[in-house]
């Protein structure tokens, strides 16, 4: 699954750096310059915003991503930029009650998942 791979690739601020620089344009350098402001890199940024995301996005911000791969030429930068947007709403809106959100878990459950958060582990197939 598409949103999977986003989420466990673009956790990693080395990748998540590359992938924004992919993204490139007006949006790489928006986020860069927003990062900055942070005192981040844009890959710690945004794989920090990544993590945040597959904890605290709702079924409708999970079918936003799918929606946002769909038929498009590149899914996965497609897919991260979505998560990116979306992520930094979520980061300003901390008001919306937690039975509104899909817990990461389930999407995680499948094989080559890890096992726990922080585990090097990985769930056999």
């Amino acid at each position: 699954m598409i949103v999977r791979e986003i989420v466990l690739t673009c956790s990693n601020p080395h990748v998540a750096r590359a992938a924004v620089a992919s993204i490139g344009g007006d949006f790489a350098r928006r986020f860069s310059r927003d990062a900055a402001k942070r005192n981040l890199t844009s890959g710690a940024f945004a794989a920090g915003l990544v993590r945040r995301f597959s904890r605290r996005a709702r079924n409708g911000d999970w079918e936003g991503v799918g929606e946002a791969t769909r038929g498009a030429d590149q899914p996965i930068l497609s897919g991260l930029r979505y998560i990116l947007e979306r992520g930094r709403e979520l980061d300003e809106d901390d008001s919306e009650p937690a039975e509104n959100r899909r817990p990461a878990a389930p999407s995680f459950s499948r094989c080559g998942a890890p096992m726990a958060r922080g585990a090097t582990a990985f769930r056999p197939c």
